[in-house]
């Protein structure tokens, strides 16, 4: 049997997050390269060296990798398929990790660019949504399609916390609502609630590809820049953004993590419009009483809890 070797690139404090990452993916064999091993072995091996090459020492600094193997065939392309997309967001979540790059030996990545899109599929998600792929047709049997890039960036509906904010967002959207998207990512969530009927929608995001990613996700879903703001900046310090964005917004989301969260908590009330509510997810499971207490402590009160896969989201007023 052919096989497939693919690595993730990360440092050492990101090690054992990677290697909980390919667990929940269903990898659970891997072989793990840590930067600090190779420090060891040069510092307890004086004796059999005088000199490292300056190139090597370099290639050395700051990393570590993950390497594990699938079948070179259908099911281990599929899998494949699904790490990378999973990957996309789990790289957004979590700062510091590295460059989380994925790489593979034993395949073109000119093969591999093309041949991924196979495996992502259209997801049926909640009552009325439908994630279609770009490249994908789908019948979409009375649901509200949802048109995406997955490989554009990260947020693509894949990953429990995108579904879980997902299927919340069409419970709360009924027509004509103003929606904050805070850490927007893909757009993903802003476009959804516009495509399900609300009036407007501004999306944010500290990463400024977002912008262009966010605005070409929603052309694809006929939203126009009429309906449709996207910015980059950050809302706590960001005093021309805070302007821009303002108040009155009957829904506010911020699928991001347990951390910036917790910092946004204070800042949510005065962007709410009377009766509007605060959706949050990307809060892992050890993290979540955590949040909640915060979220009580700015004065927010917790309306419903939803959990999958180890992830939770809370619904805020």
């Amino acid at each position: 049997m052919k096989w497939l070797e693919v690595h993730i690139d990360t440092n050492h404090a990101g090690l054992e997050a990677v290697e909980a990452f390919l667990s929940a993916q269903g990898i659970d064999s891997v072989v793990i390269d840590d930067e600090t091993e190779f420090h060891d072995f040069l510092e307890n091996n004086h004796q059999y060296w005088d000199y490292v090459d300056e190139d090597l020492m370099a290639a050395e600094a700051g990393k570590s990798r993950i390497t594990f193997y699938l079948p070179a065939d259908g099911d281990g392309m599929a899998r494949l398929g699904a790490v990378r997309i999973a990957l996309q967001e789990f790289r957004q979540r979590n700062t510091g990790f590295g460059s989380l790059l994925m790489t593979l030996d034993n395949l073109e990545d000119a093969d591999w660019e093309n041949n991924w899109k196979q495996f992502y599929k259209h997801m049926e998600i909640g009552e009325r949504l439908l994630v279609i792929p770009e490249w994908e047709s789908a019948d979409t049997k009375g649901r509200v399609p949802l048109i995406l890039n997955p490989g554009l960036t990260f947020g693509t509906g894949s990953h429990a916390t995108t579904r879980l904010c997902l299927t919340e967002l069409e419970q709360r959207i009924h027509g004509g609502e103003r929606v904050l998207d805070l850490g927007c990512g893909s757009g993903i969530l802003s476009i959804a609630a516009l495509k399900l009927g609300a009036a407007s929608a501004f999306a944010c995001d500290i990463d400024e590809k977002c912008e262009t990613v966010a605005y070409e996700n929603a052309a694809l879903n006929g939203v126009g820049r009429d309906i449709y703001t996207v910015r980059t900046g950050d809302i706590l310090s960001d005093k021309a953004l805070q302007q821009e964005i303002g108040t009155g917004y009957h829904v506010v989301l911020a699928n991001i993590v347990a951390d910036v969260i917790i910092a946004l908590a204070p800042a949510v009330r005065p962007l709410l419009a009377e009766g509007g509510v605060f959706l949050c997810s990307g809060i892992i499971d050890d993290r979540a009483e955590e949040v909640a207490d915060r979220l009580r402590a700015a004065g927010l009160t917790i309306l419903e809890t939803r959990s999958a896969e180890g992830w939770f989201s809370y619904v805020c007023q």
